[in-house]
């Protein structure tokens, strides 16, 4: 059977006006998400200024079964070293 392309796709009775399809779209400013949730939070790092922001952090001492990787630098667990050299000692990763 032969299909005309030009042929409306829907007559004039189920075709819905532009404004009924407006008043369906939600508006820009109402979101699903609430912004000010916790679980989501919003960042607008590009250009903020954030001079006023306090942050509280813990930072906690290296333990005994920890080292600093003389190669990354990064604070392991004793498990992940792979050898020391006269420096210090390398991590596996590091090692690789």
């Amino acid at each position: 059977m032969a299909t005309d392309y030009d042929a409306p796709r829907k007559s004039e009775e189920d075709a819905e006006s532009i404004e009924a399809l407006k008043e369906r779209v939600p508006s820009k400013g109402a979101s699903a998400i609430d912004s000010e949730d916790s679980d989501n939070p919003g960042f607008e790092l590009a250009g903020a200024d954030l001079s006023d922001l306090e942050l509280d952090v813990v930072v906690l001492p290296q333990q005994e079964d920890e080292f600093t990787c003389v190669q990354c630098f990064l604070v392991r667990h004793r498990s992940q070293m792979a050898y020391e050299i006269d420096l210090g000692p390398i991590c596996a990763e590091c090692a690789g």
